[in-house]
């Protein structure tokens, strides 16, 4: 295994990762999931134990949006970028 292709899949965990607590996110404000549930709980927390501190300066730098959190989105579009940067990067690590 290559230092590509440990980046990539880092990557590729990062993103499913923050998808993974935007989903759980919509999930539990639409009442489909219930946080006094243990297991929902656990896998929240520890999500957001994950998260926060990538989220954290994130949310400093944004502007408050009416109760929207697009921390998320910004997250995922560093990822896409990082990605692209690796992908054009790519015969560097041959």
């Amino acid at each position: 295994m290559n230092l590509f292709t440990l980046l990539w899949n880092l990557l590729l965990v990062a993103q499913w990762i923050v998808l993974a607590q935007a989903l759980m996110s919509w999930l539990i404000n639409f009442q489909v999931l219930n946080i006094r549930q243990p297991l929902v709980y656990k896998i929240w927390s520890l999500l957001g134990r994950i998260l926060e501190p990538v989220y954290a300066p994130i949310r400093r730098l944004l502007p408050p949006m009416s109760g929207m959190d697009f921390t998320p989105l910004v997250v995922l579009i560093g990822i896409m970028v990082l990605k692209q940067v690796l992908l054009r990067n790519a015969m560097a690590f041959y």
